[in-house]
């Protein structure tokens, strides 16, 4: 008798530990986090549709555009909806480039500054503007007739 209300509970377990498999629906609940790149997103999009068989290249697209947070190409997207996500996907690469020399510009420029700031001050000194005349009051105007 133990055994028989013990299998239904083994059954339970193991059935809510058992993988399965995944719907298109669960590509649209894939989304762009907060300051992630695009090329992330979309490696983490595209490891998940892989576990989706059956999905058509239409919802894939539909998918991904909806999950996007990068404005610029959503925009693009919005404009030309791409109804291939391998088209989406060409598009895409353009972005990921843009982001990338955004990316590396922002670096030289932060590295410029840090090196600037490691420096210390700069070799002129800065004038005061405050206490200075100006220039009509500085001339001596001497006149002798």
């Amino acid at each position: 008798e133990v055994f028989k209300n013990s299998v239904p509970f083994s059954c339970i377990h193991f059935a809510s530990s058992k993988k399965h498999r995944k719907i298109e629906l669960s590509l649209f609940s894939i989304h762009q986090k907060e300051g992630e790149p695009l090329k992330e997103y979309l490696q983490r999009f595209n490891a998940t549709s892989l576990e989706v068989p059956s999905t058509t290249q239409e919802v894939k697209a539909n998918a991904f555009a909806q999950g996007l947070l990068n404005r610029d190409f959503f925009k693009s997207l919005a404009k030309k909806p791409a109804t291939i996500f391998y088209a989406l996907l060409a598009r895409a690469a353009k972005y990921i480039n843009m982001e990338d020399a955004q990316a590396f510009k922002r670096k030289g420029r932060e590295e410029k500054r840090k090196e600037n700031e490691d420096k210390g001050p700069s070799k002129k000194p800065k004038t005061d503007f405050k206490d200075k005349k100006p220039a009509w009051q500085r001339v001596n105007m001497v006149y002798t007739p």
